[in-house]
């Protein structure tokens, strides 16, 4: 049977680690993403604060609605590897979701990041009628920007000087990915 996501494997032929599993992020998770979001390199690829505790990490889980996000876990041995989510913006930008991604800095450059990143696309196009995912990566981050570009993400600008990051101001670069690039359905240009 032919594989049925419209997505390209850019790491086909890439192993993931046994028994990886992706699933939905549940509140017994808290202690596991809590853990996961203060480990150094994992913390310095997103915009969470350092030290954070379980009753934010629970406040943040419960917060988003089943419209509003999806976020998926990746398990390996019981243990929380990577998370990945989508935010579902609303209103005239209803057809928008901000996507977040992040692996355990043990982890790193197994195909986890790969993983939670086609899942995460495949349900916003094939499943939540999702027209743009977009993102923001900080600029120093070759991993992420590489793994990105691979999945047809593409940058649209520099956002200078967008958190303060280790003692200084970082540069993030966004980037997009448009269903119609896969052709998905067809797209109305304005005039």
């Amino acid at each position: 049977m032919p594989d049925p996501s419209p997505f390209s494997h850019p790491y086909a032929d890439r192993r993931l680690p046994e028994g990886l599993r992706l699933r939905a992020a549940e509140q017994r998770d808290v202690a596991g993403i809590t853990e996961l979001s203060n480990l150094p390199l994992y913390r310095a690829g997103t915009q969470r604060l350092p030290f954070q505790s379980e009753d934010v990490t629970a406040r943040w889980l419960g917060s988003g609605g089943e419209a509003a996000s999806t976020v998926v876990v990746a398990e390996l041995n019981g243990r929380i590897v990577g998370l990945g989510g989508l935010h579902r913006q609303t209103g005239r930008r209803q057809h928008v979701a901000i996507l977040g991604l992040g692996v355990h800095d043990d982890f790193q450059r197994q195909g986890i990041g790969v993983a939670l990143l086609d899942a995460l696309l495949d349900a916003a196009f094939n499943w939540l009628q999702i027209r743009r995912v977009e993102l923001t990566v900080f600029s120093d981050n070759a991993g992420a920007i590489a793994l990105y570009e691979r999945a047809g993400f593409r940058g649209e600008g520099l956002l200078r000087a967008y958190a303060f990051r280790n003692g200084a101001y970082a540069d993030v670069i966004a980037m997009a990915k448009m269903s119609w690039e896969l052709g998905l359905e067809p797209v109305q240009a304005e005039s």
